[in-house]
């Protein structure tokens, strides 16, 4: 049997990322142990079960001694002290990595205390989801995503290669650039979406509009524009602060564009309107298809039913076969004696499309969204 690229990682934060990366090291045996830093002993018990971790401990000394890597998947916030703590407790040669959402802070006020014989190589899985908790955690999570690691000139070579390769050992696809480049990309990609997000939902208790009626009326695009304002508020303020120069650079910009479009509709000027929505028409259909990306999956199939008893359950019992799962199931229309349209959403377009494969096998009619 190969030997495992890391005989030991710890993981100090076994949520959501933390959790999905250690099901994948040890699914794909890249870690010979991983080992979980835990505050709430409840926790423990579940993230084994779930098979995030081998073990898990309360006592941070016990997590990282030994350690070849170290993950920190807390709040990155909270990153910088944490890694001073650990620090002391770090045998020679040990590499310290991070799956933090932005990186110039955080890569900055690292490698001001990191004694020689410690490494770091900042790392960002770009994917999600509006869940949290080890409960979430998914070993499929990191497959096929972009996986950004961050060097400097003082990013040690041999360190950056070891965790290139844990990268490209657990399925994800590798890309490194400097720390300030991946913060301005985020902001440009997740951080102002996010912030958009928020603000759109906030923006509705201010249109004087019914709002039990607008939120009835959001179950459509609106809901889907608006889900990452799911996630958690703690996280999201953190990352505005860490990454708060590249936001208010990113916002500024922003702000020209919602004034130049006041500007055309002021004008009623059609033409430029057309050709704006033609410009992000074009640009968004650019994005890769089969590449996962930062913000959580929305991927969506329509399907046309019968009014038969039971055919929801024979689709999801179909799903389930397949060993595909169902995000999410809403029934958007329902005409008693001739059926209707059942909505079901997956995380992923892998499962969107093997879905729409076999419903097709078994004639039913879907639409892919």
């Amino acid at each position: 049997m190969n030997k495992a690229l890391l005989q030991k990682t710890a993981i100090i934060g076994v949520g959501l990322m933390g959790g999905s990366l250690g099901m994948a090291l040890r699914n794909r045996s890249v870690a010979g142990e991983v080992v979980g830093f835990f505050r709430d002993p409840e926790k423990i018990e579940k993230a084994i079960e779930l098979g995030a971790v081998d073990r898990g401990t309360l006592h941070l000394t016990e997590a990282v001694e030994n350690a070849d890597l170290v993950v920190v998947a807390i709040p990155v916030g909270l990153s910088p002290a944490l890694v001073q703590e650990i620090l002391p407790l770090l045998k020679p040669g040990c590499i310290i990595t991070d799956l933090g959402s932005t990186k110039g802070e955080i890569t900055e006020n690292i490698e001001k205390i990191l004694p020689p014989d410690i490494k770091f190589v900042g790392g960002h899985p770009m994917t999600g989801s509006e869940e949290s908790g080890v409960e979430a955690a998914n070993p499929y999570l990191l497959e096929n995503a972009i996986y950004v690691l961050t060097a400097t000139e003082k990013t040690d070579t041999a360190a950056l290669q070891v965790v290139k390769l844990m990268v490209e050992e657990i399925g994800a696809q590798c890309m490194i650039m400097d720390p300030r480049e991946h913060d301005l990309l985020v902001a440009s990609v997740s951080h102002l979406p996010h912030i958009t997000a928020a603000l759109l939902v906030n923006t509705l208790p201010d249109t004087g509009a019914d709002l039990k009626k607008a939120l009835f009326l959001a179950a459509g695009g609106f809901r889907d524009t608006t889900r990452i304002a799911m996630s958690s508020p703690d996280m999201w303020r953190d990352i505005c602060l860490s990454n708060r120069e590249m936001i208010l650079k990113l916002l500024e910009i922003f702000k020209n564009k919602i004034q130049e479009l006041e500007q055309l509709l002021g004008q009623r000027d059609g033409e430029s309107l057309m050709k704006e929505f033609q410009k992000a028409r074009e640009t968004r259909l650019n994005i890769p298809r089969r590449v996962k990306g930062l913000l959580p999956g929305i991927y969506d199939l329509v399907v046309l039913v019968a009014d038969v008893p039971g055919v929801i359950g024979k689709m999801a019992t179909l799903f389930g076969n397949k060993g595909i799962n169902i995000k999410e199931i809403e029934i958007l229309k329902s005409r008693e004696e001739e059926g209707g349209s059942i909505r079901f959403s997956f995380s992923t377009l892998e499962e969107r499309d093997r879905a729409f494969t076999v419903l097709e096998e078994e004639g039913f009619k879907a639409v892919a969204r």
